[in-house]
C-alpha cells in the first residue's frame, strides 16, 4: 500500500501531459491536463488497454480513425492495437485520469503520419 497527493507529482510538460500517481506494478494511474491545441503523438499499445474519465473540459479521442468528442463524464476504454491519437480542439484545459493495464514497461508503439 501507498498513499500519495496528486501535488506531490508533475506533469511531464510543465503544465500539460500525464502526471503518473503510480506505475506499476500491475497498471499505470495518471491525471492527464492539456492546454488547448495541446496533443499528443498517435500510438497503440501491444498488450495493455487503456481507458481515459474525463474530469474537466472537452477533448477528442480519435480511436483507429473515428473521432470521439469526449466531455466532463465521459469514459472510454481502447483495445491494445486500436492506434489513439487525443487532441484539446477547445479554448480552455482539459483533464482526465488515464489508466492502463496489463502493466508493462516498454508498450507504446508510435504510428508516423497518422491521419484521421
Amino acid at each position: 500500500m501507498f498513499v500519495l497527493n496528486e501535488n506531490e507529482r508533475e506533469y511531464r510538460f510543465g503544465d500539460s501531459g500525464p502526471k503518473y500517481l503510480m506505475k506499476g506494478p500491475r497498471m499505470n494511474f495518471a491525471l492527464v491536463q492539456f492546454m488547448p491545441g495541446d496533443d499528443f503523438d498517435a500510438h497503440y499499445h501491444n498488450v495493455m488497454e487503456e481507458n481515459f474519465y474525463i474530469i474537466e473540459g472537452e477533448v477528442d479521442i480519435v480511436v483507429d480513425g473515428t473521432v470521439n468528442h469526449m466531455k466532463a463524464g465521459d469514459f472510454i476504454h481502447i483495445e491494445p492495437n486500436e492506434v489513439h491519437y487525443c487532441i484539446n480542439v477547445s479554448d480552455k484545459p482539459i483533464k482526465m485520469v488515464s489508466t492502463l493495464a496489463p502493466y508493462q514497461e516498454i508498450d507504446k508503439v508510435s504510428v508516423e503520419n497518422y491521419k484521421f
